[in-house]
């Protein structure tokens, strides 16, 4: 469910796009993030960081594309927030005990520190490779692909190297022995 809820914006974007223009998608997109950030609040009386940033960025660049009527501010926006994952992915690492792959999943798995540094960095170089996958469509493709990129290559990218990670995970994932019934 958490993922239809982040995935929202990006699908209402996709669709204004293929509707009307890239302009009106890019102020759907901003009342969506805006509703995306509000209602989480109002559903858990917090923010979640991803999507305030998510939030800011698209508002700054959004802004920007609508004030300027220059569409390759929201182009460079999916760079910019993917660059910033990977830094905070990065500088996670020094800060506490537990890289933000371990605050995330640590709950739900016991691996080897080792283990955790290694998705760690893995998720750092895809962010990071994200962000310049996506300024080659940018600077190589029209609009009308640069959207279907955003929307099906950069999700179905996710997606593989989500299911690419469980694979990782299951090798190193301990079963842990059934209680027997009292």
């Amino acid at each position: 469910m958490k993922f239809l809820f982040d995935f929202f914006p990006v699908l209402l974007f996709f669709i204004a796009y293929k509707m009307y223009d890239i302009y009106v998608a890019t102020a759907v997109l901003i009342i969506a993030c805006f509703v995306q950030t509000v209602g989480h609040w109002a559903m858990h009386k917090k923010f979640e960081k991803s999507h305030v940033i998510t939030l800011v960025l698209v508002s700054l660049f959004g802004g920007a594309t609508l004030l300027l009527q220059d569409e390759m501010f929201i182009k460079w926006k999916p760079s910019v927030i993917n660059w910033i994952f990977g830094v905070v992915f990065i500088g996670s690492q020094f800060i506490g005990k537990k890289n933000i792959i371990q605050r995330m999943l640590g709950a739900q798995l016991e691996l080897p520190q080792t283990i955790w540094r290694n998705l760690n960095s893995a998720w750092v170089l895809f962010f990071i490779a994200l962000g310049f996958l996506n300024l080659y469509v940018v600077y190589n493709y029209d609009t009308d692909t640069w959207v279907d990129f955003k929307m099906f290559g950069l999700m179905g990218l996710t997606l593989g190297f989500m299911l690419l990670q469980g694979l990782y995970l299951a090798r190193h994932i301990k079963e842990i022995p059934a209680k027997p019934d009292a």
